[in-house]
């Protein structure tokens, strides 16, 4: 007959015990999809109604004011897109947990549908694979994708022809465009890193590694912020003189997300940005991201599709405005046509 020795009698009986507690399962109650405008009830709950001592919540990372184990999350405060919710739990003799869920926010409102009218047709490079499109006192700034052939180029708009160019070299694949005080802001698409030219040279002066986002896309800029594209629903504003990230917005409809955002442009308060693969540009609300706006110019593919054969990646690409004129520009990848065009609502 066998005899537990004393030692292990209390390690038989401890572990015993020890498998029969109920380990915590902490669940963050919220819905999944709420409206811009809506006020959500998030709470904190212990499926098998065990107690704990104190819960702190965060949104995206910032700590947010709650009553014990509930707060209410304004939608206004924070715009559409997905937000990561999450809990700190802290319970029996100083264990904590953290917790993570969250909450998917949508547009109160439809957008509207526009279509478009040609204004002007101008000749374009249709060798230069658009990845960026500015206009600057009377002319055309571009930038040129795919490695081996990326420049940075200033373009007379009526004639087409190639003023002035840069190459960049054959490891980078330049991406989006932007000009502020006589300094073109430059993207490169995963090298994790923008450039910065003189303006009347066209030669570089400097670098800037990305942040948080890994790509660059698009570019553009309002009064005091560069605003970037990462290729997805992202839209980033750095500071012009670090080019650090500071925050961003998430392009988002009344029922989707608008994914893989790619050139952009700032137009009177609202961000204009080409849809990686498709005719369409969605006109987005800088401050919330909401989607106010989307643009087919499916047309505009095909009347370049009357005098050129076009690839699978010569695609709709580049918005350039003239802010004083109020003319619109707009082109693709490879096209040998460039448009001014007008957008019109649909009713």
């Amino acid at each position: 007959m066998k005899v537990l020795r004393p030692l292990a009698f209390l390690f038989l009986i401890l572990t015993t015990l020890s498998s029969c507690e109920t380990p915590y399962q902490f669940v963050i109650n919220v819905p999944k999809k709420a409206v811009l405008n809506d006020q959500v009830s998030i709470s904190l709950s212990e499926k098998n109604n065990q107690a704990f001592e104190k819960v702190l919540f965060f949104v995206n990372g910032k700590e947010i004011s709650s009553n014990n184990n509930s707060f209410t999350l304004n939608t206004q405060d924070f715009g559409v897109g997905k937000q990561v919710i999450s809990a700190m739990v802290y319970y029996g003799d100083g264990k904590s947990k953290r917790v993570n869920n969250s909450l998917e926010i949508f547009s109160n409102t439809p957008y509207q549908a526009y279509t478009y009218k040609i204004i002007n047709t101008y000749p374009h490079d249709k060798n230069a694979f658009i990845q960026g499109l500015e206009y600057h006192n009377g002319f055309l700034y571009e930038s040129t994708g795919r490695r081996g052939q990326s420049t940075i180029r200033k373009v007379e708009l009526k004639t087409g022809k190639v003023l002035q160019k840069t190459d960049l070299e054959d490891r980078y694949f330049g991406e989006g465009i932007t000009i502020v005080d006589n300094k073109i802001y430059a993207l490169t698409w995963k090298a994790g890193k923008g450039f910065v030219y003189d303006l009347e040279t066209l030669q570089r002066e400097k670098e800037f590694p990305y942040n948080r986002s890994e790509e660059g896309w698009g570019l553009t800029h309002n009064d005091s912020e560069l605003i970037k594209s990462d290729g997805t629903s992202r839209i980033w504003f750095l500071d012009p003189t670090t080019q650090k990230e500071k925050r961003y917005i998430q392009a988002y409809t009344h029922n989707r997300k608008i994914p893989e955002l790619n050139e952009l442009e700032y137009i009177d308060g609202k961000i204009y940005a080409n849809y990686w693969q498709k005719p369409l540009i969605a006109i987005i609300n800088a401050e919330n991201g909401i989607v106010e706006g989307i643009a087919n110019l499916t047309g505009l593919v095909d009347e370049v599709r009357k005098t050129q054969k076009l690839s699978q990646d010569d695609v709709l690409n580049g918005i350039a405005f003239d802010a004083e004129n109020n003319r619109l520009f707009v082109t693709g990848k490879n096209w040998e046509k460039l448009f001014e065009i007008e957008l019109v609502k649909q009713q």
